[in-house]
């Protein structure tokens, strides 16, 4: 379904202004060309995608960076390096080419460094822009399928916080592998100015909506500082009283179900992920670090999300330590301590 804004596609659209006939490029592609962007991103009810701490408004705001790091060789293809910047870590890096035929990616590179090429290569920008204009993006990303269309609704004006800007709106729509819809604005000689693409679910409920907007023209600036700890996790977790409710450690010995949820954020395609519960210490009659259940399912999408459930036993829970430890292919990637009361 990522997510990460986490999106499974190239978005190095955000490069380039085109000039109707794509004669060159119309913005400066020297390397260090760095576009500045205010993110927001907007999470479905029940969800928990980010390690950053919502604001006020129930969203989470960061800025992050756009840069052209150089070029790099791809099966012998030069290819433009961009970098996109978020809270210290490359979450993805896009390699592409600038040509008659438009703006194409090859290439990316994702947030665990693993090369993912487009088969065919995925036109992200069609010559000429202009109104009408139209294409479709129907191959693979490494080895998920993936099913686009683009149309160019027009142009209009703009207002974001680097200015206002006249610019060219582009619709686009996903059917697979996940639903997700962008919207983006595109000025000649500056690049994106706004993208907004939302993730859905099977039910067009929101599973998550990224908004960038452009903060500064875009300049020439040096390389942030890249920690090597600050990669977010491969799935975010809570546990729950119902599927779309409130996250809670504490149920009562007779809460009907206790729900496990979990929403990848860079899962690969095909991933078992598993949950167990473990009874740390409940009573005489168990021992230290029992396991009371498990349950596992495939994920199919890097950002797919689900819910493991376990009902109330007859005669209501054992008010004791509990813990859920959740796995991604065997390998332990996070654990929820929780507590039964009476």
């Amino acid at each position: 379904m990522r997510i990460n804004i986490v999106r499974n596609l190239c978005v190095a659209v955000w490069c380039f202004g085109l000039s109707s006939v794509f004669a060159a490029p119309v913005i400066p592609i020297a390397p260090g060309t760095s576009w500045r962007y205010n993110m927001t991103e907007e999470i479905g009810k029940g969800l928990n995608l980010s390690n950053a701490k919502a604001d006020a408004d129930g969203k989470i705001h960061l800025p992050v960076l756009y840069r052209l790091e150089g070029t790099e060789d791809v099966d012998g293809k030069d290819l433009l390096k961009f970098e996109m910047h978020r809270g210290g870590t490359i979450t993805n890096t896009d390699l592409l080419t600038v040509d008659e035929h438009g703006i194409t990616c090859w290439a990316r590179v994702n947030l665990d460094g693993e090369l993912v090429k487009f088969s065919p290569p995925q036109t992200m920008i069609a010559a000429p822009l202009k109104k009408g204009v139209a294409w479709n993006f129907d191959g693979r990303a490494g080895e998920l399928k993936v099913q686009q269309h683009y149309d160019v609704l027009g142009e209009e004006k703009i207002d974001v916080p680097a200015g206002k800007f006249q610019a060219f709106r582009i619709h686009g729509e996903q059917t697979m592998p996940n639903r997700m819809l962008i919207d983006r604005w595109f000025a000649p000689g500056v690049g994106i100015v706004k993208d907004v693409t939302t993730m859905q679910g099977a039910k067009g409920d929101l599973l998550q909506r990224i908004s960038l907007e452009l903060a500064e023209v875009p300049k020439i600036v040096e390389r942030p500082e890249v920690k090597s700890d600050a990669a977010p996790k491969r799935i975010a977790v809570s546990l729950a009283k119902d599927r779309f409710g409130k996250p809670t450690t504490t149920f009562s010995s007779n809460t009907p179900e206790i729900y496990a949820r979990w929403q990848g954020q860079r899962l690969r395609q095909g991933a078992n992920v598993k949950a167990v519960w473990i009874a740390e210490n409940i009573g005489e009659d168990f021992p230290p670090d029992y396991k009371v259940d498990e349950a596992s399912s495939v994920a199919a999408t890097p950002t797919t999300r689900g819910a493991f459930t376990l009902a109330r036993p007859e005669d209501g829970w054992l008010p004791g330590d509990y813990r859920v430890e959740f796995y991604v292919d065997d390998v332990l990637v996070d654990a929820v301590e929780m507590k039964i009361v009476r």
